[in-house]
C-alpha cells in the first residue's frame, strides 16, 4: 500500500478518534508502517504537517534531534507535560 494512501486514511480516521488519544493511535500507525517497510524518514516527508504523527515519530525514534518539529504552540504545550 502506498504511503500517500496510508496518508489520506490517517486524516480521515483520526477525526474520529479523541484528542487525548491521538498520539497513542499515531504510535500504532507507525509502527504498523514501519513493519510494512515504510521508513521513518519517507514517513516525515509525507506527514510533515501532521502534529500528532511527527511526536508519534519522535517518540518512536527515542531522538529529537531526529525528527524536525516546526514550533508550535501545540508542541510547546506537549513539552510541558513531560516536565
Amino acid at each position: 500500500m502506498s504511503i500517500e494512501v496510508l496518508s489520506a486514511a490517517w486524516a480521515e480516521l483520526k477525526r474520529y478518534i479523541n484528542v487525548v488519544d491521538r498520539i497513542e493511535a499515531a504510535e500504532t500507525f507507525i509502527n504498523v508502517m514501519v513493519d510494512n517497510d515504510i521508513t521513518p524518514d519517507d514517513i516525515r516527508d509525507e506527514f510533515k504537517g501532521d502534529t500528532d504523527i511527527k511526536k508519534a515519530l519522535v517518540s518512536y525514534l527515542g531522538e529529537e534531534d531526529d525528527v524536525e518539529i516546526e514550533e508550535d504552540e501545540d508542541y510547546e504545550d506537549f513539552e510541558d507535560n513531560d516536565e
